[in-house]
């Protein structure tokens, strides 16, 4: 009895004494555990104190020992992470993209082109012989405009055909018809002078056209590899539009190599850009972040939920066309002297023939005349290219020069022939 008294006072005591430990109780009775506390200032203040110290010490020290991050601490300059994975990037972080840089880009383009962008005002004669019938004169006088850009310092200027000239087909109907261009004038950048300009040549075909006017020292543009553009680069559209003299747009190149057919059934092969093009800016320019010309601006499509398509004419495809204006005020071209018309599978199927272009008549003398064409006859390929449509026929044509010589097959009364055709010049 006594030793279990005495045994019950020192259990006692070693509780009194071992204040170090204190039981925490969760939310099941079952799972208390001790959690050793420490006591006295040094060991609860003091020295988690001074592990936060060391601890910030070695993450900055760390930090500032990686140089990518180093790099941004010092230069605050904004990063995102890089979560693509970019071989070429071996920091794992891309620069912020600085607008400032898009503007001085536009700035220096836009100085470049606008000495070489004009003003061109046409003047045309308007016949409507309704006006008579009450006593007035039938007729008047309108202006259009549209731009130019001078490719020469002796005064040649490149522009739209449809700017300088008047197709009868869509400028006439029953009540009014408009004549060719009397006057053309144009105006430099920064220079209110009207100076009269001549048609040197003009082509509706490429919608192309060379005006001249009698002044030396015109700064010349400068033109770019239009060959080499790819989807996404920057583009400014430099232009009239609605008669705003050296407005400029921007974008970018929106597609290459679009194929656009025009109002009057005219397809083009053509760049494609968001950069506004309005009436007004054909004939002008369409240029590179270098201020290089890489194309002429001469389309844009228009209607409910359309924006931002504009097409400009590559400025590779108009040297050629440029030169022959110049020379001979005309284009020449190769030419083949049949007639034809498209001939899909169900029509040929039930006329007994085979799929191609039909021809239906041949002019005299021409190269298709001594080639041995006859009409009646399909042609199926063109220099071993299969043939569907007259289009297929003349881009073939075209990719040659005259007096080249063009191997054609045709399928006769069911059997093919190959015939071969020294190409003319087209009258």
């Amino acid at each position: 009895m006594e030793e279990n008294q005495k045994e019950q006072e020192n259990k006692e005591k070693n509780v009194k004494n071992d204040t170090n430990f204190k039981t925490v109780v969760t939310s099941n009775p079952y799972n208390a555990k001790k959690v050793k506390t420490k006591s006295g200032f040094g060991k609860s203040v003091l020295l988690p104190f001074c592990s936060g110290v060391v601890g910030c010490a070695v993450v900055i020290g760390t930090c500032f020992g990686v140089p990518s991050i180093r790099s941004e601490i010092l230069n605050g300059t904004s990063t995102v992470q890089n979560t693509s994975n970019n071989n070429n990037s071996s920091s794992g972080y891309v620069s912020q993209i600085s607008l400032e840089n898009y503007s001085d880009t536009a700035v220096y383009a836009a100085n470049k082109i606008l000495p070489s962008i004009v003003g061109i005002k046409v003047e045309y004669t308007v016949n409507n012989p309704m006006l008579s019938m009450f006593g007035q004169s039938s007729n008047s006088t309108a202006t259009a405009t549209g731009s130019g850009i001078i490719i020469s310092e002796d005064g040649y200027i490149l522009t739209n055909n449809h700017v300088i000239s008047t197709d009868s087909s869509s400028s006439s109907n029953s009540s009014y018809q408009i004549s060719e261009a009397n006057k053309i004038t144009v105006t430099l950048f920064n220079d209110t002078t009207e100076y009269e300009a001549t048609i040197v040549g003009k082509d509706e075909e490429t919608d192309l056209a060379v005006i001249k006017i009698d002044k030396t020292d015109l700064p010349k543009a400068e033109f770019a590899d239009s060959d080499s553009i790819k989807v996404g680069e920057f583009a400014m559209a430099v232009g009239n539009p609605m008669g705003m003299d050296s407005t400029v747009t921007c974008g970018i190149v929106s597609a290459v190599n679009r194929e656009v057919t025009d109002s009057e059934g005219n397809t083009f092969t053509l760049i494609q850009t968001d950069a506004a093009i309005n009436a007004g800016n054909s004939g002008g320019a369409l240029v590179n972040s270098e201020g290089k010309v890489i194309g002429i601006n001469t389309l844009k499509l228009e209607g409910t939920g359309i924006e931002g398509l504009g097409f400009a004419i590559p400025i590779n495809s108009t040297t050629d066309i440029t030169s022959q204006l110049i020379e001979y005020s005309k284009v020449k071209r190769p030419y083949i002297g049949l007639t034809g018309m498209d001939l899909d599978e169900e029509t040929a199927e039930k006329n007994n023939l085979v799929p191609g272009v039909y021809v239906k008549s041949i002019e005299d003398f021409s190269s298709a005349e001594k080639a041995g064409i006859k009409p009646g006859d399909v042609i199926i390929e063109a220099d071993g290219t299969k043939i569907s449509t007259m289009d297929d026929l003349n881009k073939i044509k075209n990719s040659h020069k005259i007096g080249d010589e063009m191997k054609i097959k045709v399928n006769r009364n069911g059997q093919e022939r190959e015939l071969t055709v020294t190409l003319g010049e087209q009258p």
